[in-house]
């Protein structure tokens, strides 16, 4: 469901509140006033999920320096504006300061100009609230995988025999692997490609639907075949090598188990 764009007006002249509604009368939004800050306050107080506020700078009781230095100490993420007919830069400078404005915009006002602007003002609120929750989904996956690293050894213990476990850390290194932006080879001893990611594909298959299961010897450059065959001897050998046109950096190494060779893996790296 979309959300509701709530904006609240604080001035203590009602003919620029009425001036206001008048302008944003044909756009979807909520619109609040409030004569005065405190007044201001308790609207935001009990209605919540209000994104944006355009205050007056100069008004009695609590003028707008102090109201939108609190606005911005119990509701960081309102996107701030001041219209003011006050000309002391100073004065507007400690406002931009203390209540982290977006934008001082002068009176009278320019219709159009403002429209626009309150039009970007919500537009960096929605991308700061969508990166927000980017951050929040990445460190929640984060964390996840942090958790898991750390319970992994127990949980391979506890449930070697569970096939629905080993099928669940099968189906999560796939999904690492195809999340590399590199291409990542794993050839057993006789050349046979067992393991081949999206990207690898992607740059090597020529048309096939995947390199899995092919022979790295019929399908594979001659350049990278060549390097392979060194890698098998080493532990890590790394070289610059042309794929598909691109500069590639290759990583390789031979792999191991109970002291017996028993393939090599490969990492292609663009440059």
């Amino acid at each position: 469901m979309k959300e509701t764009i709530k904006i609240l007006c604080v001035d203590d002249e009602k003919n620029v509140l009425r001036a206001l509604a008048r302008l944003f009368m044909d756009d979807d939004y909520q619109l609040l006033t409030a004569a005065n800050g405190e007044e201001a306050l308790a609207i935001l107080r009990r209605e919540p999920g209000i994104q944006l506020i355009i205050s007056d700078y100069r008004m009695p009781g609590m003028d707008g320096v102090d109201f939108l230095r609190q606005v911005n100490e119990s509701w960081p993420k309102t996107i701030r504006i001041v219209l003011s007919g006050f000309a002391d830069i100073a004065s507007v400078v400690g406002a931009i300061n203390e209540g982290q404005i977006y934008k001082f915009i002068p009176k009278p006002w320019n219709d159009e100009e403002l429209k626009v602007t309150i039009a970007k003002a919500l537009e960096v609120y929605f991308l700061r609230q969508k990166n927000e929750t980017l951050s929040d989904e990445l460190m929640e996956a984060y964390l996840k995988l942090e958790s898991i690293n750390a319970n992994l050894e127990e949980e391979v213990r506890s449930r070697t025999e569970t096939l629905i476990f080993q099928n669940e850390v099968m189906q999560f290194t796939h999904q690492v692997m195809d999340a590399l932006p590199a291409a990542v080879l794993g050839l057993d001893m006789s050349g046979l490609i067992v393991l081949a990611n999206q990207e690898a594909d992607r740059l090597l298959a020529a048309g096939r639907p995947t390199l899995t299961g092919m022979d790295g010897t019929q399908v594979l450059p001659q350049g990278l075949l060549d390097f392979i065959l060194q890698a098998k001897e080493h532990k890590r050998l790394r070289v610059t090598m042309a794929l598909s046109g691109e500069d590639y950096q290759v990583i390789g190494g031979r792999l191991a188990a109970d002291h017996r060779q028993e393939g090599v893996i490969v990492m292609c790296v663009p440059c």
